[in-house]
């Protein structure tokens, strides 16, 4: 007989993302694609241009994991309840009479409820993009992890380029490449946990880690706004880890310049001696003269 708590983390694995978890990684993808300079007023110029971009920033982490593994990025328009419900959210946001949607995430609370649900729909992503990197790549770790970095953390990286398409793209937007962000970074670590755990070099079963990486999620996603900051710092992880990996180099490198400057400062101090006697007789040549 299980436990309670296996049975919860079951339960919690088994759990359904249609259509409420759903509804709520919409509801923020498309209010944080609202609040960009001039997407409303495109909304209302050019909706078709509007919806796709839209669908972008619903879909795009299952676009690029498409993209990567040569399938059909346009696989996404075959879900048409998942493709009617996104664009009925999409309309709702910014189209409502009085802007009674706005409005309304505009109270913390339902912004907590919505972004909390939003992560924990990034752990099933990433899951799903692990698991389907597995059926084409067999044990193929580096595949998987890249696939379900991508699935959970790709959006943002299609709608760079498809801000890139429309001219709108700028140099601050290759963040996400050049430094990663803190949603970057806790899904690529989870694409490398749950790989470990798909080929059992990590002992843990897959219902028990789904449910406390995303307790962990959910949990750093709330602090970050309830205290308003723009990221939960992983400094400290990733400074441990670049002296494990690195940190030998930068040591023999200060070790190298600590023991050049007494060498170069003897040679600086031998090629002044000659020049100091050559000026000796110099200047008892010009005693002569004076006298």
């Amino acid at each position: 007989m299980d436990s309670p708590w296996d049975e919860l983390t079951l339960a919690f694995s088994r759990t359904s993302m249609f259509p409420f978890f759903d509804i709520a990684h919409y509801l923020v993808s498309l209010m944080a694609m609202k609040r960009q300079p001039g997407a409303t007023e495109v909304a209302w110029k050019n909706p078709i241009s509007s919806w796709f971009t839209a669908m972008l920033h619903c879909f795009g982490g299952g676009i690029l994991s498409c993209i990567l593994l040569a399938e059909p990025p346009l696989r996404f328009l075959a879900n048409h309840t998942n493709i009617l419900l996104a664009s009925s959210i999409w309309y709702i946001v910014f189209f409502c009479p009085y802007d009674l949607v706005s409005h309304g995430y505009s109270f913390l609370p339902i912004q907590l409820l919505a972004a909390g649900m939003k992560e924990v729909t990034r752990t099933w992503k990433i899951v799903g993009g692990v698991t389907h990197a597995n059926s084409y790549y067999k044990n193929g770790w580096l595949v998987m992890i890249v696939i379900g970095w991508a699935r959970g953390a790709g959006g943002t990286i299609i709608t760079n380029f498809e801000q890139l398409i429309k001219g709108y793209w700028k140099l601050e937007n290759e963040e996400e490449w050049l430094k990663m962000t803190y949603p970057s970074k806790v899904t690529l670590l989870g694409s490398v946990i749950f790989t470990f755990q798909h080929t059992k070099h990590l002992a843990i079963s897959k219902h028990n880690l789904m449910f406390l990486y995303t307790i962990f999620l959910v949990t750093t996603k709330l602090t970050m706004m309830i205290t308003e900051t723009s990221s939960v710092t992983l400094a400290p992880f990733e400074d441990t880890l670049s002296r494990m990996l690195f940190g030998w180099q930068q040591q023999f490198s200060f070790e190298k310049k600590s023991e050049t400057k007494p060498s170069s400062n003897g040679t600086g101090s031998s090629a002044s001696k000659p020049v100091a006697e050559a000026s000796d007789p110099v200047k008892k040549k010009h005693n002569k003269k004076t006298e």
